[in-house]
């Protein structure tokens, strides 16, 4: 369990945001962090790493006290336990996928993690590669399988998926499902993605303007505002055509494409690459904008 209680200023964002978040983590969930840039998301899971620092406030994990303002405790990362997944992945490019790994390794640690971890992301034949090599895919099965290493209990995922195309994206969401499961993790995601949100998370926290809004499902978050019916699905719209009076629009709902029919005002208040909530509405299919 994390438990956290911290204040900090963000001065590099507009107006000196003031992050201020009271909140429980259970064991092995899976937490989606959801807001707009510059909510306080990343800034959150460095506090959480140990990479930054709170103005004030405690984090603990698992009766671990990490930081405590009032008697000066601030653990350092490296004896926190956590495994971090950046945006950018943060690979070494002088190094192989293997030396990557190696690296990471704590002293006197069995390496014998480092060929689970090259089996379990299907990296065996790429060990020699290093990461210009390796396709974005390959280097966030890289990244990840890294960051997992030391064998964690937290893992912190800070917008992976954000750079890779749809197809692939499936893909590595089911790599992190298996690997959350496989090694009884806890993880933290930030993503802006809600069919991956809704794919992959336990729970939901909102935060805007530094603070928690909302907490919850993600299909209770994401529907608590939309439209009642028999069915409910979230998905991406990805083509919208006229044919005769009406428009046909086409959303991409995990790996299945389903057209719904929608009159002239609904059709234009969407646009391509929009996410939506594909409802039932007395017995008739309805599409909702999802901001």
């Amino acid at each position: 369990m994390i438990h956290l209680s911290i204040h900090k200023k963000l001065n590099t964002a507009p107006n000196g945001l003031q992050l201020k978040i009271n909140a429980t983590i259970e064991k092995g969930e899976l937490i989606t962090l959801y807001g707009v840039s510059g909510s306080g998301k990343t800034s959150l899971l460095r506090i959480i790493s140990g990479l930054a620092e709170a103005d004030s406030g405690k984090v603990t994990c698992n009766g671990n006290t990490w930081y405590d303002s009032t008697n000066g405790i601030n653990t350092p990362p490296q004896q926190r336990g956590v495994g971090f997944v950046f945006q950018d992945y943060a690979l070494f490019p002088n190094m192989t996928a293997l030396e990557n790994l190696h690296f990471a390794l704590r002293k006197k640690q069995d390496p014998a993690i480092i060929e689970e971890l090259l089996q379990t992301m299907e990296l065996e034949q790429f060990r020699n590669h290093k990461p210009h090599q390796l396709s974005g895919g390959q280097q966030q099965r890289l990244a990840l399988a890294r960051a997992l290493v030391q064998q964690p209990k937290i893992l912190l995922l800070d917008e992976p998926l954000s750079a890779i195309d749809v197809e692939m994206r499936r893909k590595l969401q089911n790599y992190i499902l298996q690997v959350h499961k496989k090694y009884n993790l806890t993880t933290l995601l930030v993503s802006h993605d809600i069919g991956e949100i809704c794919k992959l998370s336990d729970r939901v926290l909102v935060l805007k303007n530094g603070r928690i809004e909302q907490s919850g499902r993600p299909f209770d978050i994401f529907s608590s505002h939309s439209l009642s019916g028999k069915f409910q699905f979230t998905g991406e719209l990805i083509e919208i055509s006229k044919e005769s009076v009406v428009y046909i629009l086409t959303v991409l709902i995990g790996n299945n494409l389903v057209k719904v029919i929608a009159d002239e005002k609904e059709a234009k208040e969407l646009t391509i690459g929009d996410k939506v909530m594909v409802a039932s509405k007395a017995f008739n299919p309805v599409v909702k904008k999802i901001n």
